[in-house]
């Protein structure tokens, strides 16, 4: 997720599938309202080697060991063109701000009596990728509290509710009339997404975006490694590290692909994905409310 809170702490945790989310979907279907305000995608996943009749190979006596089916390697890295993208708009409504900070402090406290009371009565909806997930018998604070495992003893639901509860912005939610979730995609023209991933040989899952412009990129996983390029507002490619942990107090850093093909390094909650799960609100004559969650583990 886009905020320190709900961001992976490692480019394995932000790479998402390649096979289409609920989000990009969204994401094709409805653009950002003008009132309105992701995890980079990942190499392809695993793929399973098939022989056909003349690919055999000659039999081996004794047991062998069993072979793992590994992701194909990666696209090297050769300069592109960037593909611009427009960071999306606050709401322009004072309520929702309003909202959003007594949301803040209901996370704050964890109190999940007065987070009921910010729900919708009825309907709440969970959207993954194999449709609604809520339990239609069940209170929406139930359903909440199951999509953003607000019962973890670490607290880690109640942070993630305060992440969602800091970013103003919103987008459309096609099929839920008078809906919005946050956090919004960025703006973009998802046909030049889909060919810059075809003309550098990689996968639209591949690419994430700054969350800023100027966002350094370094020579080394090391916040103080020379600078090499600065990013601009426009997709970033993102390649898989080597699995090593960052040291203690330092932030993950993310290995990535510049415009120019340099490959480097920048701050893991400095690019966000496509795709960010996303709590969705609706606005009723009594204000604002949860109206559904998209996105979340089953």
């Amino acid at each position: 997720m886009r905020r320190a809170a709900l961001i992976p702490l490692a480019a394995s945790a932000l790479l998402i599938a390649a096979a289409p989310t609920v989000s990009q979907e969204r994401q094709r279907q409805a653009p950002p309202p003008s009132g309105a305000q992701q995890r980079p995608l990942p190499p392809p996943g695993p793929a399973t080697q098939q022989r056909g009749p003349q690919q055999q190979q000659p039999q081996q006596r004794g047991p062998q060991p069993q072979q793992q089916a590994g992701p194909p390697p990666s696209a090297p890295a050769k300069p592109y063109q960037p593909v611009a993208i427009a960071a999306p708009k606050p709401i322009a409504d004072p309520s929702f701000d309003a909202f959003r900070n007594q949301l803040a402090e209901i996370a704050k406290r964890r109190d999940r009596a007065s987070l009921a009371k910010l729900m919708v009565a009825k309907d709440f909806f969970w959207l993954g990728e194999k449709g609604d997930k809520a339990n239609k018998k069940s209170p929406g604070i139930d359903n909440l509290t199951r999509a953003l495992n607000l019962a973890a003893k670490d607290g880690s639901g109640w942070e993630a509710l305060t992440g969602y509860a800091a970013d103003p912005t919103g987008m459309a939610l096609p099929d839920k009339k008078d809906t919005i979730c946050a956090p919004a995609d960025p703006v973009f023209e998802i046909k030049q997404l889909e060919n810059l991933a075809k003309e550098t040989g990689t996968n639209e899952a591949e690419w994430g975006y700054p969350v800023q412009p100027g966002v350094e990129v370094r020579a080394a996983a090391q916040p103080n490694a020379p600078v090499i390029e600065k990013l601009g507002m426009h997709f970033i490619r993102v390649m898989e590290d080597d699995g090593a942990e960052p040291p203690p107090n330092q932030m993950p850093m993310l290995k990535v692909v510049a415009p120019s093909g340099k490959v480097g390094f920048v701050p893991a909650d400095t690019v966000s994905p496509l795709g960010n799960d996303q709590l969705c609100y609706v606005k009723d004559a009594t204000g604002w409310r949860i109206a559904g969650f998209v996105g979340g583990e089953p």
